[in-house]
């Protein structure tokens, strides 16, 4: 089997295969970064969305993100009893109180979410067999996915050692531990009974609540449920579906903020990188062996076939440059996850849109490296 002329072509300068390599390589780990925290930001922005154990939820239209949250009555939730097939409702309350590192006495934001010990709402790993404990005042569940800037909470309660600290004022006891994992928007989160929730945010009220849980009964289409409630409920609250829900905190962090167009515009910009890289590694390749271009424009090869040469190195630069790109990526995927406690992963999707933007970057650097192989003509040369 012959080996392709393109191969040849890259292979003859070894060297300037491996910066090729580099190059497209540190291209797709700019675009593959950038994608991943991007992602991250709006995963890690809907883990608590995705959590709640509801088909309809109610929240105030002046709610912005999950981060900045309005209260409302929840008369509104007893209100949505009067709508067929509604089975159970649920209050949650969410706002933000100073958590004292309980080593270095240092104070950062937590989120506090408060709901009834008894409400079967939420869907936490380790929350069902604990969530009882919580009815005791001022006893929590900490989030062991908190960043580690709250203190070594999971460490010494799983060393047996009582963990007491303070937010809002109040004097607080780990009674347990759960799993929700941090978000751009908070680094950490605590669960407890409404009444401890009130005790540590005394400035709020019994029965103002910033989420209505709904759940209706097994079966039932949720928009007909919905187009009832909005026509019940006045105006004060929004009724959306999960889906909606999950898509409003979204669009908040995808528009409102200038965190998603940075992460776009970052792999925007690594996009550009490869093309200057491969178009530079193409340009220099053609113009160095121009001759003999030329001189099998003279044997007979036309354009399209010369053209044909180069595409195929673009392509093969796209292949041998992705692959350690992709793999670098996912390793440093992991330990970014490790060291931020977000949901960075790899998957498919995302490899996929990055070997296609290289593929794309590669064959559009070639289409452009072109122009210079239409000036290999024979009479020139010789």
């Amino acid at each position: 089997m012959k080996t392709p002329l393109a191969w040849l072509q890259l292979s003859h300068e070894r060297i300037r295969l491996l910066v090729a390599m580099a190059g497209i390589s540190f291209a797709n780990l700019l675009m593959f970064m950038q994608f991943g925290f991007r992602d991250a930001l709006f995963e890690s922005a809907v883990v608590l969305h995705r959590r709640v154990k509801g088909d309809v939820f109610l929240m105030s239209p002046e709610s912005t993100a999950l981060i900045a949250m309005s209260s409302f009555s929840q008369r509104r939730l007893y209100q949505s009893l009067g709508v067929e097939g509604v089975e159970a409702i649920y209050p949650i309350y969410l706002d933000f109180a100073l958590w004292k590192n309980p080593e270095t006495k240092a104070t950062r934001a937590i989120m506090a979410i408060g709901i009834n010990p008894v409400d079967d709402v939420l869907d936490f790993p380790g929350l069902t067999e604990h969530q009882h404990r919580i009815k005791r005042e001022n006893g929590i569940l900490f989030d062991r996915l908190s960043r580690p800037e709250f203190g070594p909470v999971a460490d010494w309660f799983a060393a047996g050692k009582l963990v007491e600290t303070e937010a809002g004022g109040q004097r607080l006891t780990v009674l347990e531990l759960f799993e929700l994992g941090a978000s751009f928007g908070a680094d950490g989160n605590i669960l407890v009974s409404d009444q401890t929730f009130l005790n540590i945010f005394p400035s709020r009220q019994r029965g103002v609540i910033d989420m209505g849980v709904i759940v209706l009964d097994p079966g039932l289409e949720p928009e007909l449920v919905i187009a009832q409630l909005k026509t019940l409920l006045p105006n004060d609250v929004m009724v959306m579906s999960r889906q909606e829900f999950i898509d409003f905190e979204k669009n908040y962090w995808q528009t409102a903020t200038a965190i998603g167009f940075i992460f776009s515009l970052g792999a925007g910009m690594g996009f550009i990188v490869g093309i200057v890289i491969v178009y530079q590694i193409l340009y220099t390749d053609v113009a160095d062996h121009l001759p003999e271009y030329a001189t099998l424009k003279a044997m007979g090869y036309g354009d399209r076939y010369l053209l044909g040469v180069v595409f195929q190195q673009a392509l093969i630069l796209a292949v041998i440059g992705y692959a350690p790109g992709l793999g670098i990526s996912s390793i440093l995927y992991v330990l970014t996850a490790q060291a931020t406690s977000l949901p960075m992963a790899m998957t498919l999707g995302k490899a996929t849109t990055v070997l296609v933007l290289t593929v794309v970057m590669c064959v559009g650097s070639g289409a452009i490296a072109m122009r210079k192989l239409s000036a290999a003509d024979p009479a020139d040369i010789f």
